[in-house]
């Protein structure tokens, strides 16, 4: 059997798009479709599939072909694709693993709401939180420098994160609104071109970090794969109203043997 699929990139960040709406797709061998040299080759997979109360649901698995938690540049890409396929016009409410997303479409890029952040947890040197899925955020004064692997296995395989796992972040401040960031993503286990909740747990944990007054926020972040954008609103010590914005390209098109 013949799988057809679109190939997506945001930011740098790779996935494989499958429309699975009339679920003739189960039981996919993920990590081979992933594997870059056996398979296509991506950071993840994503099913669009329908579902009540929402223009569609998006199923994300990892490379590593485990289910995964919210996927935000996977998210921009998945809207596009739905767009594609003529499943609506300009705006969106699709359903995730964490629940419901708004979206709207642009020709050149996808403005996608992630979930609002309740709590920050100040570690020694770093930020523990949650955007979808969890992120642990360090600043360093030269991002470049970091050996982003290494560095980053002994935070997510040490004894508080070796079991559910995490993604680190490693964030260099270049202005009061803009951030440069590298991110280790658990499931891939390895540094990506860009993770849109890594950026999105950044542009908060910078705000926490620098005891932002309450009101609308705008970080632009740069990522190896790209220029990303956060927008969100800060009240009494809540995050809401919170955006990640960037670009959804397709790659290419194709079919696969299964």
């Amino acid at each position: 059997m013949k799988l057809p699929f679109t190939k997506y990139q945001g930011a740098g960040n790779d996935f494989i798009l499958i429309d699975n709406r009339d679920r003739r797709y189960e039981n996919l061998n993920v990590a081979q479709l992933c594997h870059p040299k056996f398979g296509i080759g991506a950071d993840g997979l994503m099913l669009l599939q329908n579902t009540e109360e929402y223009d569609f649901e998006m199923v994300y698995y990892n490379s590593d072909g485990n289910i995964s938690t919210m996927c935000g540049n996977g998210g921009r890409c998945i809207v596009d694709f739905a767009k594609s396929l003529h499943i609506f016009e300009k705006d969106t409410k699709f359903k995730a693993i964490d629940g419901g997303h708004h979206a709207h479409w642009y020709v050149n890029k996808v403005e996608l709401q992630m979930q609002n952040v309740a709590k920050v947890n100040a570690l020694n040197a770093a930020y523990e939180l949650n955007t979808g899925s969890p992120h642990y955020v360090l600043f360093v004064q030269d991002v470049d420098a970091i050996d982003v692997f290494n560095e980053a296995r002994k935070i997510r395989y040490n004894s508080t994160y070796a079991k559910e796992g995490i993604n680190v972040n490693f964030v260099q401040i270049l202005s009061d609104t803009t951030l440069k960031v590298r991110t280790y993503e658990r499931g891939v286990e390895n540094e990506t071109l860009s993770c849109g909740t890594g950026v999105t747990a950044c542009a908060i944990a910078y705000s926490f970090h620098v005891n932002a007054q309450d009101g609308v926020k705008k970080i632009d972040i740069e990522t190896p794969g790209g220029q990303l954008e956060v927008q969100f609103q800060v009240y009494q010590g809540h995050y809401e109203n919170v955006w990640l914005i960037g670009p959804a390209t397709p790659v290419f098109e194709g079919s696969v043997s299964l």
